[in-house]
C-alpha cells in the first residue's frame, strides 16, 4: 500500500505518548513534595501545582498530537471496516475531545479535591464522561474486531486497554491512600496507549 500524508499523521498519536510519559515522568522534578505512588497524575498540572509550567511544556504535544490523530483516523475509515468498529472509533475519539477540552478548561484547582466547582466539574463531570465513553467505545471496538478475521488483534488491544482501566478503577477504589496513584497510572495510560496503537493502524492503512 502507497502511503499517503494521512497515514504518516497517524504517527502523532505515538508523538502523543511519548509527550504524556515525559511529563509525568519529569514534572514531578519542578513539584517537590510530590508522591507518584500517592498522588494523581492530574495533581501534577493542577493549578497551583508547583510543576505546572513544566508539566505544559513537556506535554505540549500531547493533547493536541493525540486529538489529530483519532480525528484523522475517523475521516479514513469512512467507508472501511464494519459498523460497530466504527462505532467504536467514533465513540473513542469523541471521548478524547472531550478530555482534550474539558480537562484543559477545568483543571485541578489544587492538588487532590479542594471541594471548588472547578474541582467537581473536573472529577464529577468530566471524568465520568471520559470513562463511560472509553468503556463503550471499547466494548464497541473488542466485539466489532471479534467478527472480522482481520481486527482480532485490534480487538485483543482494546481488550487489554479495558482490562487495564478495571484494573486501575478497581485499585483505586481499594488500594489504600499512599499507594493510589499506582494503579491510577494503569487508566491513564491504557487510553493514551490505545491511541497511539490506532495511530499506528492508521498509519498501516488498517491492514
Amino acid at each position: 500500500m502507497k502511503k499517503t500524508l494521512i497515514n504518516y499523521l497517524g504517527l502523532l498519536s505515538v508523538v502523543s505518548l511519548i509527550s504524556y510519559t515525559m511529563a509525568v515522568l519529569f514534572a514531578p522534578l519542578a513539584y517537590p513534595d510530590y508522591n507518584w505512588q500517592a498522588q494523581a497524575v492530574s495533581d501534577l498540572s493542577a493549578s497551583d501545582a508547583p510543576s505546572l509550567t513544566l508539566w505544559n511544556q513537556l506535554a505540549s504535544l500531547y493533547g493536541i498530537c493525540g486529538v489529530v490523530s483519532i480525528t484523522l483516523v475517523c475521516v479514513y475509515m469512512q467507508g472501511k471496516l464494519n459498523r460497530k468498529l466504527r462505532i467504536g472509533i467514533y465513540l473513542f475519539a469523541l471521548m478524547l475531545w472531550i478530555s482534550n477540552v474539558g480537562y484543559t478548561m477545568f483543571p485541578l484547582s489544587s492538588s487532590g479535591n479542594a471541594g471548588t466547582m472547578q474541582d467537581i466539574i473536573h472529577i464529577y463531570v468530566i471524568t465520568v464522561v471520559v470513562v463511560l465513553l472509553s468503556i463503550i467505545s471499547l466494548l464497541f471496538i473488542i466485539v466489532g474486531g471479534i467478527k472480522t478475521s482481520n481486527y482480532k488483534r485490534l480487538s485483543m488491544f482494546a481488550l487489554l486497554s479495558l482490562l487495564l482501566m478495571f484494573i486501575g478503577a478497581l485499585g483505586t477504589g481499594l488500594a489504600p491512600a499512599e499507594y493510589f496513584g499506582i494503579p491510577e497510572r494503569f487508566s491513564v495510560f491504557s487510553v493514551t496507549i490505545f491511541n497511539a496503537i490506532l495511530g499506528v493502524y492508521l498509519y498501516l492503512g488498517f491492514e
